[in-house]
C-alpha cells in the first residue's frame, strides 16, 4: 500500500514505478531515494555524499596528516613508559618454575678444553676439525662433519674472496629415555683469532657432563660451525634437506629428531660480568617470548647480570632517566629489526620455525665477575627446562618489543602507533587521487597493463 501511494504521488504516475521510483523526481529526491535503498551504506552509495566527503578530505588533509603524525609519535613514545607495558611471565607450564638443581661443577675442565682448542686452532690456522672429532668421540658423542662451499656475489670484507669453504663439526647425544624424535641444539661459531675459544671449551665440558645424566628426553646436538652465518646456513639447509642459498655441501650423514629450540653461545673470556641476549633474526623475526623469559629467569636465579641491546635494566622506573633508558633500548630493537640482518647465528634458525636466541658473555669494567661454573649452571638449567617441553613453544608472543627484559610491549599495544603513521600515506594517496590531475593519472595507469604500468611509473 505504501508503494502504491508513492507511485500515485509521483509526477510520472505508472511510468515511474520501476527502479525505486526515481523517474521524474528532483535530483535531491533521487539522491534520497537512492540512498534509502542502501540501508546502512547510504554514505558510500550516494555519489553526492561521496563527493562531499572527498572535498572535506581534500580541504582538511593537511591537519589530519599532522594529527596522525602527532598521534603516532606520541603513542610510540609512550610505549617506553612502564605503566604502558606488560610484565614478562612464563606462559608455558612446562617451563613455569626454575626449581631445578644445577650440578655442573667443572669450570676447570672447560678452561682446559678452551686452551687445547686455541692451541690446535693456531697450529691448524683455522678450525681444528680432526681435534674436534677426536675430542667429541672421546666424550661419547656420535660425531659427524659437513664440508661446504659458497660462491659469494661480492667479495667479503676481510679477505676479498669470492669462494668460501669450510667444515662444520657436530656431535649428537642420544636421549636415553626416548626415541630420537625431538632434539635441542647448542651451537658455537668458530671465529677467527682468539675469539670464542672459551665458548667451545664450555660446550665440550657441558657435553661431557650431559653425557653422564639419565633424565634427557630429547637428543642434544653440539655444533661448532665455521664462517659464522654461512656455515650455519649450510648446516641448517643440509639438516632439513633444502637448498635455498645454493650452498654446496657434502650432505648430512647423521641426524637427530626435529629441532625444538636452539641456543647460540659466544664467549671470549675466562670470566664474565654480564650476559647479553640477542633476539632479532632474519627479516626482523623474533623467537617466542617464553625462551627469552627462560633466559632471564635463570640469570636471576644464578645472580648473573643480564642485558638486552647492551643495556642493563634500571630499577627507578618512575624517573626521567629510566624512561629515556627504556626508550633508547626500545628504539635500538626497532632499528635492528628494521635492518633485516640477523644479530647472531640464532637468526637463521627462526626461518625454519625453530625458537633460538644468542647469548654473549661480556667482560667489562664491572666489579662482580662470574666464572665458567656459573655460566655452565645457567645453560644447564635452560636445557633441562627445554627438555621438559611436550610441544613446540607457542603459547607466548611472537611479535613484541622489549624496553627491558622484565617488561614487554605486545603487538596489540604498539600497532596503533604504526596505524597512525600508515594512515598518513592513505590520506596522501586519497588526496592525490581526488585531485583532477591525479584522478586522470590513476585512470591512465589503470588502463595500462602491468608491464606498461611499471614503465609508465619510471617515465613519470
Amino acid at each position: 500500500l505504501r508503494w502504491q501511494r508513492r507511485r500515485e504521488e509521483e509526477p510520472g504516475g505508472e511510468a515511474c514505478a520501476p527502479a525505486r521510483l526515481t523517474c521524474g523526481a528532483s535530483p535531491a529526491r533521487r539522491g534520497r531515494l537512492g540512498s534509502s535503498g542502501g540501508g546502512g551504506m547510504g554514505l558510500l552509495s550516494d555519489p553526492y555524499r561521496r563527493r562531499a566527503l572527498a572535498r572535506l578530505l581534500l580541504r582538511l588533509h593537511a591537519p589530519l596528516c599532522l594529527a596522525c603524525l602527532a598521534g603516532g609519535l606520541g603513542w610510540f613514545l609512550g610505549l617506553a613508559f612502564q605503566p604502558c607495558t606488560l610484565r614478562a611471565s612464563m606462559s608455558e607450564n612446562a617451563m613455569g618454575s626454575t626449581m631445578v638443581e644445577e650440578r655442573f661443577a667443572h669450570p676447570d675442565r672447560a678452561l682446559a678444553h678452551a686452551r687445547d682448542f686455541a692451541a690446535h686452532k693456531r697450529k691448524a690456522r683455522g678450525m681444528p676439525v680432526a681435534w674436534l672429532e677426536k675430542t667429541m668421540w672421546n666424550l661419547g658423542l656420535e660425531v659427524y662433519k659437513q664440508s661446504f662451499s659458497r660462491t659469494l656475489p661480492f667479495p667479503d670484507e676481510l679477505r676479498e674472496r669470492y669462494m668460501v669453504t669450510g667444515t662444520n663439526v657436530y656431535g649428537i647425544l642420544r636421549a636415553p629415555r626416548a626415541a630420537s624424535t625431538e632434539s635441542l641444539v647448542l651451537s658455537v661459531p668458530c671465529s677467527e683469532g682468539q675469539q670464542n675459544n672459551q665458548a667451545v671449551g664450555l660446550m665440550l665440558a657441558l657435553a661431557s657432563y650431559f653425557r653422564g645424566q639419565i633424565y634427557w628426553a630429547k637428543d642434544i646436538i653440539f655444533l661448532v660451525n665455521e664462517h659464522d652465518l654461512i656455515g650455519m646456513e649450510a648446516w641448517l639447509e643440509a639438516y632439513h634437506d633444502v637448498n635455498v642459498t645454493e650452498v654446496q655441501s657434502s650432505g648430512m650423514l647423521g641426524r637427530a629428531g626435529a629441532i625444538q629450540a636452539a641456543i647460540s653461545l659466544e664467549l671470549s673470556s675466562d670470566v664474565i660480568t654480564s650476559f647479553d641476549v640477542a633476539v632479532e633474526g632474519l627479516n626482523g623475526q623474533l623467537p617466542n617470548l617464553d625462551l627469552v623469559n627462560l633466559f632471564y629467569a635463570f640469570c636471576q636465579k644464578n645472580g648473573l647480570l643480564c642485558t638486552i641491546q647492551g643495556k642493563l635494566q634500571r630499577s627507578d622506573w618512575d624517573s626521567l632517566p629510566s624512561y629515556l633508558h627504556s626508550l633508547q633500548t626500545l628504539l635500538l630493537m626497532v632499528l635492528k629489526q628494521g635492518s633485516g640482518r640477523p644479530q647472531g647465528d640464532h637468526g637463521l634458525f627462526l626461518r625454519y620455525h625453530i625458537e633460538a636466541i644468542t647469548v654473549r658473555g661480556i667482560n667489562s669494567f664491572r666489579q662482580y665477575k662470574y666464572d665458567m661454573g656459573t655460566v655452565g649452571k645457567t645453560l644447564e638449567g635452560m636445557f633441562r627446562k627445554l627438555n621438559n617441553l611436550l610441544e613446540r613453544l607457542h603459547q607466548s608472543y611472537f611479535f613484541y618489543l622489549l624496553p627491558s627484559l622484565s617488561r614487554f610491549v605486545s603487538i596489540g599495544i604498539y600497532m596503533p602507533a604504526f596505524g597512525f603513521l600508515i594512515l598518513i600515506l592513505v590520506l596522501k594517496i586519497s588526496c592525490w587521487c581526488g585531485d583532477g590531475r591525479g584522478r586522470k593519472d590513476c585512470l591512465a595507469l589503470m588502463a595500462l597493463g602491468p608491464g606498461r604500468r611499471s614503465s609508465a611509473w619510471r617515465c613519470g
